[in-house]
């Protein structure tokens, strides 16, 4: 299936969901171990039905979803396919079956609690140092490029965060080049922000606001606050 645009996820209305990275991702409050087990156990014969299944995490208190498809077609300026891992109509749809259950079982979604982790490490030579850190981080070649067509590192059992890789120029150390990326729900974002900076955190960069806001301690070093096309709009 072809990758949806974000103004296609943002006009499904997914009020439960949110488009963090490259997946959809939900977060259902329920009472106890019990609730979520009969609640998964409804979603997994709901992914049976349409062969396609959602990445689940349980704690106490809560269930995590996230929907994305390893086989979404992207294609790029020069119309060249590549079969890379984001959001299509099979995970809308699902997505929308996955919030009638959730309802069935009188179950509350908190979509301003979902959050992803990614880490950046700016570089002018990915595909000469991007091998190494497959190795390492995954212990699997096949990891680098897996579901981009980039050399971004991308563990295929989500053991680890995802390793992407920002242009830079040649320069000499010691300067940063890794940072973290912090996806947060469009709704929580500027409070995530104002938090930083009420720890001792500064602005380094909100040009390119809501979307990313780079914040550094006070020793400099980067994160950024990301925000993603939303996965619901409101009248």
């Amino acid at each position: 299936m072809d990758m949806l645009t974000g103004e296609a996820i943002a006009g499904a209305r997914l009020a439960d969901w949110r488009k963090l990275a490259q997946g959809l991702h939900a977060r259902y409050v329920v009472a106890d171990f019990a609730a979520g087990i009969r609640f998964l156990a409804a979603v997994g014969e709901a992914g049976d039905a349409v062969g396609h299944h959602p990445t689940v995490s349980m704690g106490r208190g809560h269930v995590d979803l996230k929907l994305v498809s390893d086989d979404a077609v992207y294609r790029d300026d020069e119309g060249t396919e590549h079969v890379v891992q984001w959001v299509t109509q099979q995970d809308v749809d699902l997505a929308r079956r996955i919030t009638e259950i959730a309802a069935d079982h009188d179950l509350t979604a908190d979509p301003a609690s979902v959050s992803v982790i990614e880490l950046g490490l700016d570089t002018a030579s990915s595909s000469t140092i991007a091998p190494v850190w497959a190795a390492l981080l995954t212990g699997s070649p096949e990891s680098q490029g897996h579901g981009s067509p980039s050399d971004e590192i991308r563990d295929a059992t989500g053991r680890i965060p995802n390793l992407w890789f920002g242009g830079a120029d040649e320069h000499e150390s010691p300067r940063q080049r890794f940072h973290v990326e912090v996806y947060v729900a469009p709704e929580v974002a500027e409070q995530r922000v104002a938090a930083a900076l009420a720890a001792g955190g500064t602005v380094v960069d909100d040009s390119e606001a809501p979307s990313l806001v780079v914040v550094a301690d006070q020793e400099g070093n980067r994160g950024v606050v990301c925000v993603a096309a939303p996965a619901a709009l409101t009248d």
